[in-house]
């Protein structure tokens, strides 16, 4: 089926997102806690978008709202960028100084003076998103989550003590929009949520690239054991080897 997205014709499959149409012809609309990896969150709400059906507008949530009919679309009128702008205010609200959403700030010309009239953290920088506890659950942990309500509402791991399910694999680190979750990796240790990790070596190299506990899960949940311990880069390499070797192998 086609839609219309500002003004332009896009064909659409049933069922799929109106973010993940608009992307795929190049329309923009601005994203904090959506990722290609873990889909549907829809909490930030800044991808809003106007749908017009019928004659009637509602304002929806692209990244989670499914096309179902032809429809038209709408991510920049008036009345979604007002909106889009009292989003980034409040978000602020509790990361003012974030670099990332100071950019939004700049983009979207909201002056600094309607975040300085509220009394708020400056060296926060979590906005809420829910991506890295979504991918921690994602990767089977679940050793980080938001705690506590309102005001007082974090992410963190439970009673805010070193969690023994943490492995140290940085993928909530990885994930989140504003780079609230600190990683600090030095001397072949990695520190994190209060905790620290040996951290392992590829041995074609020599980057220390994962911990010994992010290797001892995958081996686990795979249920085999790695022979040899190599990091994305070098696996790729590997791979591209493997199938040169098997393309040079294959009879004429």
């Amino acid at each position: 089926m086609n839609i219309t997205i500002d003004g332009k014709q896009c064909e659409a499959s049933y069922g799929e997102y109106i973010l993940e149409v608009a992307r795929r012809n190049g329309i923009e609309i601005p994203t904090l806690c959506h990722s290609d990896a873990l889909p549907g969150l829809g909490s930030c709400r800044l991808c809003i978008v106007e749908v017009i059906e019928r004659g009637r507008s509602k304002v929806v949530t692209s990244c989670i709202f499914p096309i179902t009919r032809e429809v038209e679309v709408l991510t920049k009128s008036e009345k979604i960028i007002n909106m889009r702008k009292t989003i980034i205010m409040l978000l602020s609200l509790r990361a003012p100084e974030n670099e990332y959403m100071q950019k939004l700030r700049e983009e979207y010309d909201i002056p600094d003076k309607e975040i300085e009239r509220f009394n708020v953290d400056r060296s926060e920088e979590c906005i809420l998103c829910g991506l890295c506890a979504k991918a921690c659950e994602a990767m089977g942990t679940n050793a980080i989550s938001t705690v506590n309500r309102g005001i007082s509402k974090k992410v963190s791991t439970p009673f805010d003590e070193p969690s023994k399910e943490c492995i140290g694999c940085a993928a909530c680190a990885n994930i989140c929009p504003t780079g609230a979750i600190k990683v600090c990796d030095s001397h072949g240790q990695r520190t994190i949520w209060n905790k620290t990790f040996k951290l392992i070596k590829c041995e074609k190299c020599g980057h220390y690239f994962a911990t010994q506990e992010q290797i001892d899960y995958i081996n686990a949940k795979l249920d085999t054991e790695t022979s040899e311990i190599l990091c994305e880069k070098c696996k790729r390499v590997q791979i591209a080897e493997n199938l040169k070797d098997v393309f040079e192998n294959i009879p004429e």
